[in-house]
């Protein structure tokens, strides 16, 4: 069983401290994507796992072997980086089987799983050609065949689609996750792209700022995101937030925007006077005419500023008196600039964090 266990893991470099006690534990078979912003320590934590990086303090294990000291070609991984570092006097062929040479395995042996790996990466009818002569994408194969050849118990992925073109990656997206539907080997990527992410993964980790925010299925960190943070990064466009404070009124704990509105609070644990921001998905904003909100809808008013059409649906970036709100228009909208709408929303649509701790405020019932 590959479980990948990693415990408290701490890096610093000099008084910087890049990881400040990460926690995770990896399931056997599972695709865990790490994403975050750069500089949030995601390429540093796959690189300790890896070998390439010390570790300060804290555990990794490989499969209940703990691997702090364990050289990297001892510890039963295949990483594929942003750059392919394929050898170009080399055919496909050979720089598949590479590693598989230096380490000594049977010519016969090699040439099976190269030939094995070709049909699982339709790289078979290319394994005579050069790196040269190959595509960005196929040259981004030929580097996952050279660590599919190898078998490992686990695969580390550096943001490998990085340096393809949009179409590329989305084909490449695609290829990924029918690979390990058919290895079933426990694979950790790192990326950026959070589209990536939710495309990709059976589990995401979201890190910032060298720590955990949130770890879930894509499904959970994108309807029910921990912190601000996350629903700020998972998400294209990103979550609105509108700033508000928990007042009383008639006996009853309201919440008051800054244009003074009042709107009705769920039942959320919360403290007279407490300052909270509101998140709404741009989906959520839903656009209708004034007084027709009902079924305990909200309405906020708002002026259409930018007008972005995207084919399949239309992006409205608005002014309003609560800052600047972005919402989704199915297809092709008659909208443009200047003109005023109103929104609907749906409390249960409405996501309430802490202002001051950017931690999502949970409903009583839950």
């Amino acid at each position: 069983m590959a479980i990948v266990d990693i415990s408290k893991i701490r890096k610093s470099y000099g008084s910087l401290e890049i990881l400040h006690g990460i926690s995770v534990e990896v399931p056997d078979g599972n695709f865990m994507v790490l994403v975050g912003p750069s500089g949030c320590g995601k390429s540093t934590l796959l690189r300790m796992i890896a070998g390439l990086e010390d570790i300060d303090d804290g555990t990794i294990s490989i499969a209940g072997q703990v691997i702090n000291e364990v050289e990297p070609k001892h510890r039963d991984i295949a990483m594929v980086f942003q750059n392919y570092a394929l050898y170009p006097h080399m055919t496909i062929e050979q720089n598949m089987g590479f590693s598989l040479r230096l380490a000594g395995t049977a010519k016969e042996e090699i040439h099976n799983r190269v030939v094995e790996a070709a049909h699982v990466l339709g790289l078979f009818d290319y394994l005579h050609r050069y790196p040269k002569q190959l595509s960005g994408g196929q040259r981004q194969r030929v580097a996952m065949g050279r660590a599919i050849v190898r078998k490992p118990q686990v695969f580390l992925f550096d943001e490998p689609l990085s340096n393809l073109d949009a179409k590329l990656r989305v084909q490449m997206r695609a290829e990924l996750k029918t690979i390990h539907a058919r290895l079933q080997t426990t694979t950790i990527y790192v990326t950026h792209d959070q589209v990536e992410a939710m495309t990709m993964a059976d589990r995401i980790v979201v890190m910032h700022d060298g720590n955990i925010e949130q770890i879930g299925t894509p499904d959970e960190v994108y309807n029910d995101p921990e912190t601000m943070f996350v629903a700020s990064f998972i998400g294209s466009p990103a979550m609105n937030f509108i700033d508000g404070e928990v007042a009383d009124v008639n006996d009853k704990l309201t919440i008051r925007l800054a244009d003074g509105a009042v709107l009705e609070l769920p039942s959320h644990k919360v403290q007279r006077g407490q300052h909270i921001c509101l998140g709404i998905r741009p989906e959520h904003l839903v656009i209708a005419a004034m007084g027709n909100g009902g079924d305990g809808t909200f309405e906020l008013a708002a002026d259409i500023a930018v007008v972005e059409p995207l084919g399949h649906e239309t992006i409205l970036i608005s002014t309003s008196a609560y800052g600047e709100l972005t919402s989704r228009a199915a297809g092709k909208t008659r909208l443009a600039s200047r003109d005023k709408v109103v929104f609907n929303i749906l409390p249960e649509d409405v996501h309430i964090f802490d202002k001051e701790t950017a931690i999502r405020l949970i409903k009583e019932s839950q």
